[in-house]
């Protein structure tokens, strides 16, 4: 007897659509930026919440932002009802370590009835976003998440993305999401408390970014380096533009939910996600991927796909921004760490490892395999290059 059997197909199609707002002092009663946003969003006579959650390392340089935000809702926008509890919560590597950090957001969003018509507000660092987007996520199956980052890696790269994560099992990102805010709002003002890691620590991703889609702003970063080092905020706040836009870019012509094994926005991360927990975080995001950018980068060149002028020139870029490969733990336990490195990245990629390498400035390449003997070389040349 034939064995029958029954099946229905489905397949559909979800749009998504958000913006990026670049200002100055958001919730300053001038600015009208959030205000015309919520009139853009809400019909005049329906209300919905708004919870704010704020990265509390803010509160340090920013000593008056809970009052400016409550001022800023109370005058300028109607439209929407402002939780009168803001809820700060510390931020940085740990919140993302730990649970109650995110459980703290998923209470309150219970607690004041934020339903998937209202809103959260996340205010804070590129690990603090990604913790609050997480809860924001999961809670009711996803909330509308308004995204206000305050250091350049936020707002260049991870707080204009579509994922967001907390670390767990000894993993970063192991249980994530992908979940698009609703806006992000780039306020250049927070910038300028930063203090210098924090600062610098972004470049690293405009300089990843360079490299792998757009050969002209790597030229660009090359001729501004002693402005961004001294701390040029003009030319800060093109930097941090320019490579948003080549972020979103990507994330609208390529693979947003990464269905592939494919991750080009993620050259020079599969060792620095690793170096990142060998310090306990000590060692910062975008310092461990200025590591990995340049340790990447010698690799291709000893397979002979990158010139020995152009190698040279992303190190000594690196290095002209304030960078350093010779962090102690790298010296101690980087060597030894780098097939378990691979592997892991190759797990949270799932299916085939598939890396991305150079093939010029501004020209990546695709590989699948890594040459044991050659990356053992590159780490070597890496580590005692000055």
């Amino acid at each position: 007897m034939v064995n029958q059997f029954k099946r229905i197909q489905s397949e559909f199609q979800v749009s998504y659509r958000y913006e990026v707002f670049f200002t100055k002092h958001l919730f300053a009663l001038e600015n009208l930026v959030l205000q015309n946003f919520f009139g853009l969003q809400e019909p005049e006579g329906v209300k919905k919440k708004v919870l704010v959650v704020v990265d509390k390392g803010i509160l340090v340089h920013q000593k008056h932002i809970l009052e400016s935000i409550h001022s800023y809702f109370e005058t300028n926008v109607t439209s929407v009802q402002l939780v009168k509890t803001i809820l700060t919560i510390p931020g940085g590597e740990n919140s993302k370590n730990q649970s109650e950090s995110w459980e703290l957001v998923s209470s309150a969003i219970s607690e004041y009835g934020i339903d998937r018509h209202s809103y959260v507000m996340a205010i804070g660092g590129g690990a603090f976003l990604d913790m609050v987007g997480f809860a924001t996520a999961v809670s009711h199956r996803g909330i509308r998440l308004l995204r206000v980052p305050t250091t350049v890696l936020s707002q260049n790269d991870s707080g204009v993305g579509v994922k967001n994560s907390i670390n767990y099992f000894g993993k970063k990102n192991f249980l994530g999401t992908f979940a698009p805010p609703i806006a992000v709002f780039n306020d250049s003002s927070f910038l300028v408390s930063l203090d210098e890691r924090d600062w610098r620590s972004g470049i690293a991703e405009a300089v990843k970014v360079s490299l792998i889609k757009e050969e002209s702003f790597f030229y660009w970063i090359e001729s501004n380096v002693n402005s961004l080092v001294n701390r040029d905020m003009d030319v800060m706040e093109q930097l941090v533009y320019d490579c948003a836009r080549l972020h979103m870019e990507h994330i609208r012509s390529g693979d947003p939910f990464e269905f592939g094994s494919s991750r080009p926005l993620d050259f020079g991360h599969w060792f620095a996600h690793k170096l990142e927990y060998l310090s306990n975080f000590s060692i910062r995001h975008g310092e461990a991927v200025a590591v990995g950018i340049a340790l990447d980068s010698i690799y291709s060149f000893l397979c002979g796909d990158l010139k020995e002028s152009e190698y040279l020139r992303i190190l000594r870029l690196l290095l002209g921004l304030g960078f350093t490969f010779d962090f102690p733990i790298l010296l101690e336990k980087g060597k030894e760490n780098l097939e378990i490195a691979l592997e892991e990245f190759r797990e949270h990629l799932g299916g085939k490892l598939t890396l991305l390498m150079l093939n010029g400035i501004g020209k990546p390449k695709e590989v699948y395999h890594m040459d044991q003997s050659i990356l053992m070389s590159a780490f070597e040349t890496l580590v005692n290059f000055h």
